[in-house]
């Protein structure tokens, strides 16, 4: 978990700062979310996994908590995604809902 964190961490270091996830890919972040990360959320949501993005209280507020995020998601539910996995995931979720810069 603390490498996929650090590996991470280093990605967007080295990456455009201007652009969180920027070496992310949108399109294939958005495939992985609908496989391995809406279904939980919408459980959690009544039906709408969105929500948990778009809410009010919501909980991520920088690309470096939502890198965390999704690195403990992965850890915790054993999705087994490799860190470029996180990386597009990270690039989807800031292009449909959080728009980091």
């Amino acid at each position: 978990m603390r490498q996929i964190i650090l590996i991470l961490s280093f990605l967007l270091a080295t990456g455009a700062q201007a652009a969180p996830f920027a070496k992310g890919n949108a399109e294939t972040g958005g495939k992985l979310h609908t496989q391995s990360c809406n279904g939980c959320h919408a459980d959690k949501f009544n039906g709408d996994g969105a929500k948990i993005y778009t809410r009010v209280d919501r909980k991520v507020k920088s690309a470096d908590q939502l890198a965390q995020r999704i690195g403990t998601c992965n850890a915790m539910l054993g999705l087994n995604l490799f860190p470029e996995d996180e990386l597009n995931l990270g690039a989807y979720l800031n292009k449909t809902f959080y728009k980091f810069k």
